[in-house]
């Protein structure tokens, strides 16, 4: 079991909430970080991005991306800057471990890293 656990967690998110509960639930106490709070830095997605293996359109929330007007269009770098300007495009939860990062949705891809 990994012991060195950060979710990047939305406490008004059931997912966020579940995948919080199934961490805990193995006994670990992880290091919650609330992204919508501490917001991003380009660095710290496009490492995040890399470590699960996602592109910043594939991590991008798309209902939160059609509500700022985020264009189809818009590049990789032009997602990036719009994730560090509104949090709340990264979709969520994101679990990063030293097994690597994950997208935690469904919530059951949080044992991939546990």
């Amino acid at each position: 079991m990994t012991k060195s656990v950060t979710i990047y967690h939305n406490p008004k998110c059931t997912t966020s909430c579940n995948v919080l509960a199934m961490i805990e639930a193995t006994g670990v106490k992880p290091r919650v970080i609330e992204y919508l709070k501490e917001g991003w830095t380009k660095p710290q997605l496009k490492a995040m991005f890399a470590a699960a293996g996602l592109s910043p359109r594939e991590a991008m929330r798309k209902k939160a991306a059609e509500d700022l007007g985020i264009a189809e269009k818009a590049t990789a770098a032009q997602i990036l800057d719009a994730m560090v300007q509104h949090p709340v495009l990264v979709e969520r939860p994101f679990v990063v471990t030293s097994k690597g990062a994950v997208l935690a949705r469904p919530k059951e891809k949080v044992r991939d890293v546990l």
